[in-house]
């Protein structure tokens, strides 16, 4: 594979261009409590409470998802923000949404989404606001979880040495209606996500991760350099080891979203027994890479290198 327009696919990929203006944006929320742990560049902010922390994260649908299937929409508001939580080594308690659309028939159908990802995950709705009758639909969805004070996992704490290791459920399809979405939740049971969603608090209870992120809109590659990122360090991928569901190529899996889907970071010692629980809970993993010194994430392929972001000039989110 030609490794050069790859990158500048990559690069100019949608998933990861939004995510720039991110940096500029947080100038504007100073956090002046001692009760924050964590906050921005994180799936979840940190809240103390004793010996647990409250994870308290949000996420707001993409109007061209919106736009394209407002009952997947729907869907996806409880998933995305489930996995936010698991991520973090925690568990959910309950959401709130501000739904906005322009007719019933949209809300019916953005509401039966949600209805379905509820029961699914087992996550309740609680509250939130309603506005019925906007010139645009438009879906955002908090959510609050706990996790071991102890055993949170971040994603700003990967370290030089670190090994680099992708799990996802590769037993799935492309979403009929919006191509970069891979769908392997929605036909399965509440038991079985509970499940392989469990698998980073695991990692985090027995202190196996340095860090961590669910696999979100900028695809595995964007997300991992979200995590170096934070963390101030770079790595080295090796494409020929990323996991692909048979009958998609790579240039399009790496941009997709894959529904269940964790990067993690662990010290070499480690990554048998992370592997392990991944593949336990029933999640594809394997160790792609390994985290460097040098502030650069680095693609690799055979005797072919191309530089994909150097965090001495380029930006994801732009926080560090």
């Amino acid at each position: 594979m030609n490794l050069v327009p790859l990158v500048a696919e990559l690069r100019g990929f949608v998933g990861i261009t939004r995510k720039k203006q991110i940096g500029a944006l947080i100038e504007h929320f100073p956090v002046l409590s001692e009760k924050i742990i964590a906050d921005f560049g994180e799936d979840a902010a940190v809240i103390d409470d004793g010996d647990d922390v409250l994870l308290f994260a949000a996420d707001g649908i993409w109007s061209k998802l919106m736009e394209a299937d407002p009952e997947w929409s729907g869907y996806c508001s409880v998933l995305v923000n489930v996995h936010d939580i698991a991520a973090m080594g925690g568990w959910p308690i309950a959401m709130v949404d501000v739904l906005s659309v322009t007719s019933p028939q949209i809300a019916e159908a953005v509401l039966r989404g949600m209805k379905k990802g509820i029961e699914k995950f087992n996550v309740p709705i609680v509250g939130g606001h309603l506005h019925p009758d906007t010139p645009y639909s438009a879906l955002d969805v908090s959510i609050l979880g706990k996790a071991r004070k102890d055993s949170v996992i971040l994603s700003s704490t990967a370290i030089p040495g670190d090994a680099v290791v992708a799990a996802t459920d590769l037993d799935g399809a492309a979403h009929p209606k919006f191509a970069i979405n891979f769908d392997s939740t929605s036909f399965k049971g509440g038991e079985t996500l509970a499940r392989q969603l469990g698998s980073m608090r695991e990692l985090g209870e027995r202190h196996l991760v340095t860090a961590g992120k669910d696999i979100s809109n900028p695809g595995l590659l964007g997300t991992l350099g979200m995590l170096l990122e934070t963390s101030g360090i770079g790595a080295v991928v090796d494409l020929d080891f990323i996991p692909v569901p048979a009958g998609i190529k790579l240039s399009d899996w790496l941009k997709m979203y894959p529904g269940m889907g964790f990067v993690v970071t662990a010290k070499p010692e480690n990554v048998h027994d992370v592997i392990d629980v991944f593949r336990g809970r029933g999640l594809t993993a394997a160790k792609i890479g390994s985290a460097v010194n040098d502030r650069r994430l680095v693609i690799r392929q055979g005797t072919k290198e191309a530089v994909l972001f150097d965090f001495a000039k380029d930006t994801v989110t732009g926080i560090r």
